[in-house]
């Protein structure tokens, strides 16, 4: 399989799922729009990832790169092609497809608990072949402070107490998460030294030492963002 991937921070790793492509021996490029605002033509990969970013979407004005980006987004989204955006990720694909992104009421940092919408969709997929672990609910790890609304001709997946909007699915195969799947130690840790300012006290948002100190989240998350990677493997066949 062939992955493509948006990066958006110079020192942002992929994580688990970084671990999970060189497990898999599958390809991987990257490009880094903030750089170089030349995208791959959408059928030179199987897979694209939208990563994260202290950016917002709606920063176009300082972020000249963030047009192009979204037009290359759209572009790949309208081929067919499964997409996974997490957190910024997430909110691009929103705002692509028409959902407006804004201002979370909270800044959500940490772990933190996310619900599948059971009993709250017209159609209920737990028993379609999404990861097990997703359902009824799990411990993400989130660090944002915007949100996004769910898109026209999308359905709402998940919500957390902080954010009602955790995320959705689009289309059977491109998907939006508030949270970061591809957290592990390496990734919370290149995070906080970029953006450790923002660890004061919040409803919402967990000190330093309580992140660190969750090795079971950790554990899941791997489990949770491996389980995700198959799904979109097979997807991709």
């Amino acid at each position: 399989m062939r992955v493509h991937c948006l990066q958006h921070l110079k020192n942002e790793t992929l994580g688990n799922i970084g671990i999970w492509i060189a497990k898999k021996g599958h390809k991987l490029t990257k490009t880094l729009p903030y750089e170089d605002s030349l995208f791959p033509d959408p059928e030179e990969f199987d897979l694209l990832l939208i990563m994260g970013g202290t950016m917002s979407v709606y920063q176009e004005e300082k972020y000249s790169w963030l047009k192009p980006e979204k037009e290359f987004v759209g572009k790949v989204i309208e081929t067919g092609k499964p997409v996974l955006g997490s957190c910024f990720g997430a909110q691009m694909i929103a705002d692509v497809l028409g959902g407006k992104v804004t201002k979370n009421p909270y800044k959500e940092i940490g772990w933190h608990t996310v619900r599948y919408m059971e009993g709250k969709n017209p159609k209920d997929i737990r028993n379609s072949e999404l990861p097990s672990c997703m359902f009824p609910e799990f411990t993400g790890f989130m660090w944002h402070g915007d949100t996004f609304e769910i898109p026209a001709g999308a359905m709402k997946l998940f919500e957390s107490e902080a954010c009602s909007n955790q995320g959705f699915i689009y289309n059977g195969n491109v998907i939006g998460l508030q949270f970061h799947p591809e957290a592990d130690r390496q990734w919370v840790r290149n995070l906080i030294k970029v953006s450790g300012h923002e660890l004061v006290p919040g409803k919402y948002i967990q000190p330093e030492r309580e992140i660190y100190g969750q090795e079971s989240f950790f554990e899941n998350s791997m489990n949770l963002a491996f389980s995700l990677m198959d799904w979109f493997e097979e997807k991709c066949k």
